[in-house]
């Protein structure tokens, strides 16, 4: 989309309104232009109205300070208004501001905009952290000796043993100093002068040039007294280094997405060609791999999709949504299980999108009426990524939806899935069997298949014969014979495990137990002398009984054949970088209804750019575990309802589900309100 420019007189003051991004060489040639032109009619008051930039570059930066020191001369001026957040912060990061009057849209947005320029300075660390509380006087003291005996800096130190967290530290020596501070995003660089040094050099130096204005770089980094790495800079680019704070994970984060373009789309969706896009990738041929980090040469669409799965797989997304809408289209990430907003492109570039999607996964482009399913296999940051596509056609277009399976992140080892001693040794006992069925239950996305899988490779031997039944196949397995559940040629779960048992087992695995005809087979194997691991989906462990009762197995062959039942559930852990401590009352904690006698030291996270601010990052499992034994086994046989099994796991002392997440939440994994999200089962 071509800068659209208008000019109109208002007294002694010329307006120049702007629409369009200023980042390339033509736009910004546009501006310089008019703005010439003014002068050489003598109209040297100008205001330019940029409530419709949504980027600019350092280039246009330049510019906008030649124009003013030109009209300074003949006694006229420049004025910009109505620049958004981000390109004031642009404006005030480069100090241009200080040479030009700046100002935003609203007057709120001017709030913490300004570098600290006080007395700081003339204060050592230790004080500035002592003054805001973010340490006491014994971190200090301990840092200070540490530092004495090892040389680290004394932030190092502070940063590296968790007393304080690496934002805050930064933001302090920004004040410290009289530096910026940023939050660096899409927009608030220069694609040009991030590529100024090249990328593995700028992750060694943990560096990002953001903007190069008028032969000065501005240098993202996490130390302000980083001299060796400034000279670097200057040496391969030839400017003169001035630094501007950023935490060094925002920066290392950014790199890879600054020199793959970003992934802001008002960058190159303007003046994108759908249709002509959609020609380059039908004719395009696909390799089964794609190395999508080396790819950032290619097409708009390209790019935005090499990015988006790069940003997934970097925030430990399980999930990536791809929706259309009436005005707009959306995609969101699934992020330990809570959906986050990532973007909002247009609605006309999602069509690309889409068919892009289908050509990496070999699916049929032209057919928008039927769902279709496929799979991606990627290379990014050095890792194979599996994307699961998924779509399905709606009212304004096909939803996609790519499940991101990360083989690295896998957990495969038993000792790794977040069992208590105690549940570990329950269950390693109970997959020694020599035969019958053990199950684990939960909902959908509880890590159901992942213990299964870490089971697998537990038992994984070349004197065992071991076959899966899935549908998909996740991780691939060595030694084990894995097969694909194909619903479309009549090969269900209930048919492959029938010709999978005449091929002499040890061990079978059931991706899942979703009807009668499945259960039924599963049991009369167990009871054959197989060992039988499947998943059910119910709400806890002792719900599988009542559900295969309710599938029509007989009593008296589950109680034979069931050895043992997991409940699992996925909670999410406090985020480390905003961990706060506090202590609750017995007297609170026994209103909440939680059973306690004394006080409790609890965490909980307040909110970071690290954890999309929700407090949390990461997940981890919480189990509970049924062994069936001899009273069990009668109690089965007696078909019992629900309310006799809990009373049953009631006078045995069973630790729910509910109870392990309120043990988590007292160890300080999780927080209280995350473990009473269990109390209802």
């Amino acid at each position: 989309m071509a800068l659209a420019l208008s000019q109109t007189r208002v007294g002694v003051e010329t307006h120049i309104s702007v629409e369009g991004a200023i980042n390339d060489d033509e736009a910004v040639s546009n501006l310089e232009q008019l703005l010439e032109t003014c002068i050489d009619q003598y109209q040297i008051n100008i205001v330019v109205d940029m409530v419709a930039v949504p980027l600019i570059n350092g280039r246009s930066l330049e510019v906008f300070l030649e124009i003013q020191e030109r009209l300074l001369r003949i006694g006229g001026s420049l004025r910009l208004v109505n620049l958004s957040k981000l390109l004031k912060q642009i404006f005030w990061m480069t100090s241009v501001d200080e040479a030009i009057a700046c100002e935003s849209e609203r007057s709120s947005t001017t709030t913490n905009t300004t570098p600290v320029k006080s007395a700081a300075k003339d204060k050592k660390l230790g004080e500035i952290l002592l003054e805001k509380g973010l340490v006491s006087d014994k971190d200090i003291e301990y840092a200070v000796l540490h530092q004495q005996r090892s040389g680290k800096k004394l932030g190092d130190i502070l940063v590296e043993d968790n007393y304080v967290g690496e934002h805050d530290l930064v933001n302090v020596l920004a004040e410290q100093h009289g530096l910026p501070f940023v939050q660096i995003r899409s927009g608030l660089y220069d694609v040009a002068a991030a590529k100024l040094i090249d990328q593995e050099t700028a992750r060694t130096l943990k560096v990002l040039p953001l903007f190069r204005v008028n032969n000065t770089v501005f240098l993202a980094t996490h130390d302000p007294q980083a001299i060796p790495s400034f000279d670097a800079v200057t040496e391969k680019t030839g400017c003169t280094v001035r630094p501007v704070l950023a935490t060094s994970e925002n920066i290392l984060e950014k790199i890879s997405e600054a020199h793959a373009a970003s992934d802001d789309l008002s960058e190159y969706i303007g003046g994108l060609d759908v249709e002509a896009d959609l020609e380059v990738l039908e004719g395009q041929a696909e390799q089964d791999l794609d190395a999508i980090d080396e790819r950032s040469g290619s097409s708009p669409v390209i790019n935005l999709i090499n990015t988006l799965v790069q940003r997934a797989v970097r925030d430990s997304a399980s999930d990536i949504h791809i929706e259309p809408g009436r005005g707009k289209s959306r995609i969101r990430f699934r992020i330990d299980g809570v959906l986050y907003q990532v973007m909002t492109p247009p609605p006309e570039v999602f069509p690309a999108l889409v068919s892009r999607l289908k050509v990496m996964a070999k699916l049929d482009i032209a057919e928008r009426r039927l769902p279709q399913d496929g799979r991606i296999q990627v290379l990014t940051q050095g890792r194979v990524i599996d994307l699961r596509l998924s779509t399905l056609p709606g009212i304004f277009g096909e939803k996609v939806v790519l499940r991101v399976l990360d083989k690295e992140k896998a957990i495969m080892q038993i000792d790794r899935i977040g069992l208590t001693d105690s549940h570990l040794a329950t269950f390693k006992r109970l997959l020694k069997s020599r035969h019958g069925l053990f199950l684990v239950t939960g909902p959908t996305g509880s890590g159901k298949t992942s213990t299964l899988y870490s089971a697998i490779n537990y038992l994984n031997s070349v004197e065992k014969s071991i076959v899966t039944i899935e549908d998909p196949v996740e991780y691939q397995l060595d030694v084990i014979n894995q097969n694909q559940v194909r619903e479309m040629i009549g090969l269900d779960f209930a048919k492959l495990l029938k010709h999978v048992l005449r091929q002499d087992p040890d061990i079978v695995m059931v991706g899942e137990i979703r009807d009668a005809e499945t259960a039924e087979i599963a049991v009369q194997a167990a009871l054959t002398g197989h060992l039988v691991l499947s998943t059910l989906h119910t709400n806890d462990a002792i719900g599988a009984i009542t559900r295969l009762l309710d599938m029509g197995i007989q009593p008296y062959l589950l109680s034979s054949a069931l050895v043992g039942v997991m409940g699992q559930r996925l909670i999410r852990r406090v985020c480390p970088k905003c961990k706060l401590q506090y202590s609750i009352s017995a007297e609170a904690l026994q209103d909440m209804g939680v059973a306690s006698e004394e006080p409790k030291r609890l965490v909980r996270g307040k909110g970071c750019t690290h954890c999309y601010d929700s407090g949390h990052k990461g997940r981890m499992a919480v189990h509970e575990i049924v062994e069936i034994d001899v009273s069990t086994q009668q109690l089965m046989t007696q078909k019992p309802s629900r309310d006799e099994l809990d009373a049953h796991l009631k006078s045995h002392k069973v630790m729910t589900l509910y109870d392990a997440a309120l043990q988590a939440a007292f160890a300080g994994h999780t927080s209280l309100e995350e473990a009473m999200g269990l109390s209802g089962g």
